[in-house]
């Protein structure tokens, strides 16, 4: 007999519910409110209920551009008219404050008409997410990518700004004697270390490139940078050339330490003076600016004596300023790389916190794999999932369209719509496919995705013991490969149905399969399989032959293998998921 369950009291599920939602008339005036509407809103159900919409949430009487309130009634006329879930883009709502002010806010807004037994609209469910803090995030996320873009177009004008300036300079001094003909060797040099300057894309290969070029354009001994430690604001000194001290202290009388500071040093014959380095007998320590802030300091040191006259300081002054130029543009790219990195880490926690590991089964040897692409920007919409069902086990693998947060957003939503529909829905694998396709249109979820859904359970009848039968469908996602224990591997691509999210009353068929003991099931998504450089088919015939390799493997080893011999690049997010049927 079926166990009689409690009649849930919807006004409580009503109020618990964790998004925002309001009950309307079709006049809309306000019903009821939940409480996370009311704290999102900051007002009371006293103040909310019995009063018109847009009488208890007026828009700011000084504001002209504000047309929240012409859009929203717009979209609930709509669904009160198509009796059919609206969804609106992201809106800008401001809310009234105590003080009699109105506070910025940003909402995504969904109307669901509740129809009553003729057909007719009765209520409308009017939900709205406040998603202010994630519009205000990705405004200042776009300013500072626009801002970095522009700095470091600017940066490289000014490098093939001054590299030209110098080519030419150097050009018209080429007739002039000794002492111009050193000068001009020394431009010429210079030109060359800026255009290599320009390529550096870190600090350690910055001062390389200035250490294998500097010397032998300005035909010096030694070549010193001093840079600041961030935490300490000790120098950090890097030569080439002649042996120096690592570290010297921000206030130390060390030619590079005191130039750090922003004054130039200029010595033509030593003197009593203590050299930067042993041996030294001229030397020139000069500050590194951009933008009007010190960023530490060159030091250039001959073992011969040097003149050190205009033309040779005006060759050592543009030099400073092309190194310094050249630090400021590394370390932003530096900087950037380093909150790309931290970013895409969030991203991709977030998303590996969704995969969770799959169930022990008598019998079966399951292991899923999900590895990201090695490009920071890669983070998309592949997932795995692999739970029990009964006396079932349910596979899932499946992919989102897209590679960014949104993307992955968008996945562990539909991946865990898919767990629900699953349990919650009786039959055979297309029936819970064609059950998310009808959620997602019904919720208005524009998202493509495509996925394979299996279901294994107890081997038929008269088949050998230890088998299990395999039930699957595939919403247009690369074909299943199955490897028995014995014979080649091969495609389970019978059935091939529609993506999710294109038409939600398509048609979808299952396929069954016998799965003897030592059977290995692959599923998997297409950054397994697919190259830039070749079709599909020939990434499919490289999986079977990859797949050749793992019988008799346990399916942790079998998805090590796959990995290796098939994405060793990382170029492309790849879910993985082996299933192997232990031997009776």
């Amino acid at each position: 007999m079926r166990q009689e369950l409690p009649v849930p009291d919807w006004a409580r599920v009503f109020d618990a519910a964790p998004a925002p939602f309001l009950l309307l008339t079709p006049g809309l005036v306000i019903v009821h409110a939940n409480r996370a509407r009311l704290e999102a809103t900051r007002t009371t159900l006293e103040n909310t209920v019995g009063r018109h919409l847009f009488d208890a949430f007026p828009m700011p009487p000084d504001d002209p551009t504000a047309d929240g309130a012409a859009n929203l009634r717009a979209t609930l006329a709509e669904a009160l008219e198509t009796r059919r879930p609206v969804v609106m883009p992201i809106q800008k709502y401001d809310i009234p404050r105590p003080d009699g002010g109105f506070e910025e806010r940003y909402w995504a807004p969904v109307h669901v008409p509740v129809l009553d037994e003729d057909g007719e609209v009765a209520f409308l469910l009017h939900r709205s997410d406040d998603i202010t803090d994630y519009v205000r995030q990705r405004a200042e996320e776009r300013g500072e990518v626009d801002r970095g873009q522009r700095r470091v177009a600017d940066v490289e004008a000014d490098l093939l700004r001054r590299t030209r300036e110098l080519e030419t300079l150097n050009a018209e001094l080429r007739a002039l004697g000794e002492r111009q003909r050193r000068t001009a060797r020394a431009l010429a040099g210079l030109a060359t270390t800026v255009s290599a300057l320009a390529t550096a894309e870190t600090r350690a290969g910055l001062v390389d490139l200035l250490a294998r070029h500097g010397r032998a354009a300005l035909d010096a001994d030694l070549v010193l940078l001093a840079l600041p430690e961030p935490c300490t604001g000790d120098l950090v000194l890097t030569a080439s050339g002649l042996p120096v001290d690592r570290v010297l202290g921000a206030g130390d009388q060390h030619p590079a330490a005191v130039a750090a500071r922003g004054r130039a040093v200029l010595v033509p014959g030593a003197g009593a003076q203590p050299p930067p380095a042993p041996g030294l007998r001229s030397w020139a320590a000069l500050p590194l600016r951009s933008g009007g802030r010190l960023l530490g300091s060159l030091t250039v040191g001959w073992s011969q004596q040097q003149l050190l006259e205009d033309d040779d300081v005006r060759v050592l002054d543009a030099l400073a300023a092309q190194c310094a130029t050249a630090l400021d543009r590394v370390t932003r790219l530096e900087d950037e790389r380093l909150r790309a990195s931290a970013a895409h880490g969030l991203a991709e926690t977030l998303q590996r916190s969704l995969l969770t590991e799959p169930p022990r089964r008598p019998g079966l040897d399951v292991a899923v794999r999900y590895r990201p692409a090695a490009q920071l920007a890669q983070v998309g919409g592949d997932w795995y999932d692999a739970f029990a069902s009964g006396e079932e086990t349910v596979l899932v693998i499946g992919d989102v369209t897209g590679h960014d947060r949104s993307s992955a957003a968008v996945m562990g939503q539909v991946r865990n719509m898919l767990r629900g529909v699953a349990h919650a829905v009786d039959g055979p694998p297309s029936r819970t496919l064609a059950t998310l396709d009808l959620a997602l249109a019904g919720l208005g979820m524009t998202t493509l995705a495509t996925a394979v859904l299996a279901r294994v359970g107890p081997g038929p009848e008269g088949s050998p013991a230890g088998a299990r039968s395999l039930t699957w469908s595939n919403a247009g996602h690369p074909p299943p490969v199955l490897v028995p224990p014995s014979g080649p591997p091969r495609l389970l691509d019978a059935t091939g149905d529609l993506l999710l999210g294109v038409r939600h009353d398509a048609p979808r068929g299952d396929a069954v399969e016998t799965l003897l003991p030592g059977s290995v099931l692959v599923l998997y998504t297409d950054g397994l399989v697919e190259r830039r450089d070749s079709d599909l088919d020939a990434g499919l015939g490289r999986l079977l032959a990859a797949a050749a390799e793992i019988p008799g493997r346990p399916a942790e080893e079998a998805c090590d293998v796959l990995l290796s011999r098939l994405a060793p690049d990382r170029s492309d997010d790849v879910a993985l998921l082996v299933l192997r049927v232990l031997p009776s």
